[in-house]
């Protein structure tokens, strides 16, 4: 009796092939050549919607390269993938810095560069051959901007190095092109060949001179001989005192008072260049954490010369940590062949804003425009029904800056606090004196109430707007005018308000507004309200005061009110509207606020008020249309159909002069000139 052909089992562990490092380029037509990523190396199992991004140790990245697991299980395939996890640069390099400190897709873009397939569709492909390996791999990649096949070079070996060097890269890998992929093998078929020379080491102490006023002056290192850690000099360079804050704490469980290398490095040895050397106390530390640095050579006894550190592996275990030593490759291969070169570093193909904050922390700390913002608590429930959390308001805050900022920018700010979300207790918080960072801005007016000075709170910037949403300010409630000319607003605001009219009312009344703007020949932009209404505003660009701003919307409001009686009211006590929309022109004065354009709402499905095309607004349209979730997509689509609002202002004497010829309704206000 036949049996069926046994299915492979997908592994969910497979140690990575391993490059041997060598010390000078060469040329040969059976070898390929690709550049050295300077990152993480990673292998992805994806099995279906089940996906596991390892550590060349067989670690999990999962949660610390979380926009790349999230990618990859998208595919829904079944695949396993070799390549180097990088942040790029605008440019297109890879910067091992930014990666070692990657917390968010606000650190940078990150790129896992896959340059081998191991296995696809139930098939093992570790025994075929490395170019049909390639050629298969090319094939079925996805096209992702985050997940990229890593070119190879069409040029020779040393025409690729020439180019990597040039270029300011780690180095290229030469593989050759009928190898076979060997798991767990430092294997003579993959070469490394770096153009700066670098090596792992082992923290095992550090120093810090005298009358300093470093954190530390030096980093000592060494790596393991046969079990044992030797030296291998100090490391002052490469750090800054952020990197020199998180090192210490990262030392501070580490502490020991024994020397952990074999013999105890002479930290306080004059040399040639320093006769005199400062005197330096030094702190031991267990040897359990791994750097990366740069060098120029290594001395006869060991001793690195010119090292600069360059980042902690957390990929890789101290005790793998050996002294690698390049061999000569003119043993190794012989032959040249030639190939023509091609551009192999590609920048980051979207320039859109991702996330701020990672999806664990609770707290996190961020760099913004030069200041450090603490974000606290970011797990809150703000949207119950939608699960949405502080989190996410803040992530679509951080996304949403290049186009709400115009519309903050030098405005006063009337805060509407949410510490608890939607459902907790909220409240208004106009004064914030003392209660601010220094490096804010704030606009003084003077309290009759209080009889003494308070100041508003002022968005100048990235770093303001988002310090104000981590207050807990669902909503953002900019003033019309700005700081430089605070009595003459930027635009005047026709809000309508339901009371509990159908929104197809509220349609009909924009729309009544629209013609009677187009009759004046005043151009006007709409937006949803985010709550139950349609805001309407007019530019004016800071010409009129508030007083003149009040009385041009007034006229509006009564001309749209008596083509609509019925159902709408220009009355501002709200037992006299009996029940009827209201058409709010009063918004048009000092220090009145309404959610701003992109701001999100205190209100169930996260909606935003969003800035509307004329021709969308027609039956059909709902508040809900437009929320946290989908909002940064249509802006990316649609872009900023409000900046018309900044524009050039009306003609308010003319367009005055127009209303009261067509529809006989004169504005009560000085003559404006």
């Amino acid at each position: 009796m036949k049996q069926g052909k046994t299915t492979p089992v997908f592994p969910t562990h497979i140690k990575p092939m391993l490059a041997t490092l060598t010390d000078e380029p060469f040329d040969d037509p059976d070898w390929t050549y690709e550049v050295k990523w300077d990152g993480y190396r990673a292998l992805a199992f994806i099995n279906g919607k089940e996906v596991e991004l390892q550590s060349r140790n067989s670690k999990s990245f999962n949660e610390k390269f979380y926009p790349i697991r999230d990618t990859l299980a998208n595919w829904n395939t079944q695949m396993i993938l070799d390549g180097e996890i990088v942040v790029l640069n605008d440019k297109g390099f890879s910067d091992f810095g930014k990666l070692q400190t990657w917390r968010s897709e606000a650190d940078g873009e990150l790129v896992y560069y896959v340059f081998d397939l191991l296995w696809l569709d139930g098939s093992d492909l570790i025994n075929l051959p490395l170019h049909q390996r390639q050629a298969l791999l090319e094939k079925t990649l996805p096209a992702e901007d985050n997940i990229r096949m890593s070119k190879i070079f069409k040029a020779t070996g040393r025409e690729s190095f020439e180019v990597a060097q040039k270029l300011g890269l780690e180095g290229i890998i030469a593989k050759k092109a009928d190898s076979i992929y060997q798991p767990d093998v430092r294997s003579k078929e993959w070469l490394k060949i770096k153009t700066e020379m670098r090596q792992e080491v082992v923290i095992g102490g550090y120093t810090k001179n005298e009358n300093t006023s470093k954190l530390f002056s030096a980093l000592l290192v060494g790596w393991f001989d046969e079990g044992i850690l030797r030296y291998s000099g100090p490391v002052g360079t490469g750090f800054d005192t952020k990197t020199q804050k998180l090192l210490l704490e990262k030392f501070e469980s580490l502490k020991t008072d024994t020397c952990p290398f074999s013999t105890i490095p002479e930290y306080n040895k004059p040399s040639r260049f320093r006769p005199h050397p400062p005197k330096a106390e030094v702190t031991w530390l267990r040897p359990q954490l791994v750097a990366e640095v740069s060098y120029r050579t290594i001395s006869p006894d060991g001793v690195m010369r010119q090292p600069s550190f360059k980042g902690l592996r957390t990929d890789k275990e101290p005790s793998e940590v050996l002294r690698e030593r390049a061999e000569h490759s003119d043993v190794l291969l012989k032959d040249q062949a030639d190939k023509t070169t091609e551009k192999i570093i590609i920048p980051p193909g979207s320039k859109t804003r991702k996330s701020l904050l990672n999806p664990k922390d609770e707290t996190q700390v961020r760099n913004i425009g030069g200041h450090d913002l603490k974000f606290t608590n970011l797990s809150k429930i703000f949207w119950p029904e939608e699960r949405l959390t502080k989190r996410d308001m803040l992530n679509y805050y951080y996304q949403v800056v290049p186009f709400m900022l115009p519309y903050m920018t030098g405005r006063p700010q009337t805060l509407n606090r949410f510490p608890n979300g939607i459902n907790g207790k909220s409240f208004y918080q106009k004064d914030v004196t003392g209660k601010v960072p220094g490096w804010l801005n704030t606009f003084s007016y003077y309290s009759e109430a209080d009889e003494r000075e308070k100041h508003f709170l002022v968005c100048t910037d990235e770093a303001s707007l988002l310090f104000i949403a981590s207050l807990g300010c669902i909503e953002m409630n900019p003033w019309s005018s700005r700081t430089d000319k605070p009595d003459h607003p930027d635009w005047c605001i026709i809000d309508l308000d339901p009371d509990n009219n159908p929104f197809e009312q509220v349609i009909e009344t924009a729309q009544v507004v629209k013609k009677v703007f187009d009759a004046i020949d005043v151009p006007c932009y709409c937006k949803t309200s985010g709550s139950t209404g349609i805001h309407i505003y007019v530019p004016l660009a800071a010409k009129y005061t508030y007083e003149q701003s009040k009385e041009f919307g007034r006229v509006i409001a009564k001309i749209v009110h008596k083509e609509l009686p019925v159902y709408t009211s220009i009355e501002r006590k709200t037992a006299d509207r009996k029940g009827k929309l209201y058409i709010d022109f009063l918004q048009n004065r000092p220090q009145a606020t309404i959610a701003g354009p992109y701001s999100l709402r205190p209100k169930p499905r996260a909606t935003v008020s969003m800035p509307l095309h004329w021709d969308e607004v027609k039956p059909g349209l709902q508040i809900k249309d437009f929320n946290l979730l989908n909002a940064i997509a249509r802006l990316h689509t649609e872009g900023d159909l409000f900046k018309g609002v900044l524009g050039q202002g009306i003609n308010m004497k003319h367009a005055l002069k127009k209303a009261e010829d067509l529809f006989h309704i004169t504005a009560n206000l000085e003559p404006i000139v």
